[in-house]
């Protein structure tokens, strides 16, 4: 396993649609691997392809929804599709590639997502809360998008001392 590069929102390629992820070979758990790697040696909860210069459908998403005695579980979503949501929150968000900012986001409280595994089987997840939000969050990282796009508004340095997510 080896750290990426996180690229900025300055960086194009965070603009770019992503291709499907068509070879689930050795290649593609080397990727993942290392996304695993750098998500964790960031302290985010979410990393898509592109974050590290792969574009890719290929995102992680940490299930924090978890019990006190139960480790966060790691979900790898390859060429994943939203396939249905319920419920609104709105709360504060950032970005491993938008370091330092956050805004007010609306997200669904409820995501389900369809997506194949690493070693290509399709696969059905159901996110709640923070996972909810983190999985909408990585999705439009695919598609180009920030999630500065979908703010109501951006946060003071005053309010951003007590609350943030990054992904």
């Amino acid at each position: 396993m080896a750290l990426r590069h996180i690229v900025t929102k300055e960086d194009n390629i965070l603009h770019k649609i992503c291709r499907e992820q068509v070879k689930f070979d050795e290649r593609l758990h080397q990727l993942l691997d290392d996304m695993a790697e750098t998500l964790e040696n960031a302290n985010g909860v979410g990393l898509a392809a592109p974050q590290v210069g792969i574009l890719r459908r290929v995102v992680l998403v940490i299930e924090t929804n978890v019990e006190d005695e139960e480790d966060e579980e790691i979900l790898e979503l390859i060429n994943p599709v939203i396939v249905s949501s319920e419920g609104e929150q709105t709360g504060a968000e950032g970005c491993l590639s938008v370091p330092g900012e956050y805004g007010i986001v609306t997200r669904p409280s409820v995501v389900t997502v369809r997506a194949q595994d690493r070693d290509g089987g399709w696969f059905e997840y159901t996110g709640t809360g923070l996972t909810a939000r983190c999985i909408c969050h990585e999705l439009d990282h695919l598609d180009g998008h920030l999630f500065t796009e979908k703010c109501e508004r951006m946060l003071s340095e005053d309010e951003i001392k007590g609350s943030g997510s990054e992904g």
